[in-house]
């Protein structure tokens, strides 16, 4: 089954690294609303791919400019 591109979110960030058990780790991974996450060091625009399903860009942005980094969705 091909997974609904709708729930797929890309973002621009300045994420350069993260450790299992930081604060970024645990507030993604525990959240209920997001199924998956990723981010992509190698690129030079640090992209954080979020899937949810209701979820929209503007709260996933909020979640990470409180945890203190910038976010930009890309289209």
């Amino acid at each position: 089954m091909e997974p609904n591109l709708n729930t797929i979110h890309i973002f621009k960030t300045n994420i350069k690294k993260t450790e299992p058990g930081c604060v970024m780790h645990e507030t993604l991974d525990s959240h209920n609303a997001i199924q998956q996450w990723s981010i992509d060091h190698e690129d030079v625009d640090c992209v954080l791919r979020v899937v949810s399903e209701t979820l929209q860009p503007k709260a996933i942005i909020k979640i990470i400019n409180d945890l203190g980094h910038e976010c930009q969705e890309l289209n």
